[in-house]
């Protein structure tokens, strides 16, 4: 009697501790998910996808803030390889990244609001709002792509002529060096060099 308790009582140790280590894996997954930007904006999509109304014109403002900042985020990387002059970048994108998660919030509190009046009397501000956001990025953009030198039609233009020069001054070079093979071995058979492009 005293073996099947002790076994019982060892199959429920291990029950519990399985549905905790269960729960703790569980819960662990589920912050990393809400924390990742891109299930949250593939999450945050698909809602605003799914929505109509002026709960979906909120969610599709937010889907176009995460959008705008997630925007100005590549920029302040491609500034932080010193690819660009950097300047005042960190610094502003941080007080617009401030700016638009303060606004994600108040989208997300108008999200939850049950009046529809309230909600629609509140939505052109906060289109303003966003608008303003992307605005400024925007801008931080045109600043970081300005910083990384001209490409232009005419840098272009001058390289591909660059090109073509070198790659007909290869081939008649080949041609030169088949000539002069074929005088030092006339009886030979002539190889075939094809230039390479």
């Amino acid at each position: 009697m005293d073996v099947i308790l002790g076994v019982l009582l060892a199959l429920l140790i291990i029950m519990a501790v399985s549905l905790a280590t269960v729960f703790f894996v569980a819960r662990a997954i589920a912050r990393r998910v809400r924390r990742s930007r891109a299930i949250g904006g593939a999450v945050l999509r698909t809602r605003a996808g799914l929505s109509s109304g002026a709960r979906g014109k909120v969610l599709r403002l937010r889907v176009r803030l995460h959008d705008s900042l997630d925007s100005g985020r590549a920029a302040v990387e491609v500034a932080g390889r010193g690819q660009a002059p950097r300047g005042d970048v960190d610094r502003l994108f941080r007080r617009i990244r401030h700016e638009g998660e303060a606004l994600d919030l108040q989208l997300r509190l108008m999200e939850s609001e049950t009046d529809a009046a309230v909600l629609a009397e509140q939505l052109p501000a906060a289109g303003r709002r966003v608008d303003q956001v992307a605005d400024l990025i925007h801008r931080l953009r045109a600043a970081v792509a300005s910083g990384l030198g001209d490409v232009s039609d005419d840098a272009l233009t001058t390289l591909h002529t660059d090109v073509e020069h070198e790659v007909v001054a290869l081939h008649a070079g080949v041609q030169h060096l088949r000539t002069l093979n074929q005088r030092d071995h006339p009886d030979a058979r002539p190889r075939i060099i094809r230039p390479t492009a």
